[in-house]
């Protein structure tokens, strides 16, 4: 092998690894990116708080959505398509989950809310996209949300998008997480 392919394979061997760590790197960075610029309507965790409740609101129509990535073979849907809320109260939701595969897995959801500036007016008390999620074969499961938009919500906010997609982690979970899991459902 002449010295300029040897130069051309290590530059290419180079090249294949940072693509490898760069897609590692790729979700640390995306929520950072998020955060710094308020793209994706990406939410937190929030704690009970009784400054978010207020005696009179008003109505808002929340739709949730849910996708499946690409490799996830689970079904995933709202419980309710579309939810009439009133801002000030606290309202739970539910998301219908089956492992529709012969095999366990681990997945995780990320949420998105559109239109991304009433993220910020949404707070989240419980919701199962803060947890991974271990079905067995078969198991089925109802994930809540529990959320509130706060009554400082732009009133030219009549409508907001809850969005969840679900993806795959299995390879990425430690196995003895998994099995320690399965006797806490």
């Amino acid at each position: 092998m002449n010295k300029s392919a040897k130069k051309t394979l290590q530059l290419l061997s180079i090249g294949v690894f940072c693509m490898f760590f760069f897609s590692f790197a790729l979700v640390p960075l995306y929520d950072v990116f998020c955060e710094i610029t308020g793209l994706n309507g990406k939410i937190s965790q929030s704690k009970e708080n009784t400054s978010y409740e207020t005696e009179t609101g008003r109505d808002l129509t929340v739709q949730f959505v849910s996708h499946n990535n690409e490799q996830m073979p689970w079904k995933f849907n709202p419980s309710e398509k579309v939810m009439e809320v009133t801002t000030g109260k606290y309202h739970n939701a539910t998301f219908y989950v089956k492992n529709t595969t012969d095999k366990p897995m681990t997945a995780q959801a990320v949420p998105s809310v559109a239109p991304s500036n009433a993220a910020e007016y949404l707070k989240k008390l419980e919701c199962f996209c803060f947890e991974q999620q271990f079905l067995s074969p078969g198991e089925e499961a109802l994930l809540p949300v529990r959320f509130i938009f706060d009554d400082s919500l732009p009133s030219t906010i009549n409508n907001v998008a809850l969005s969840y997609t679900i993806f795959d982690i299995t390879d990425r979970v430690d196995p003895e997480m998994n099995h320690l899991s399965m006797g806490t459902r």
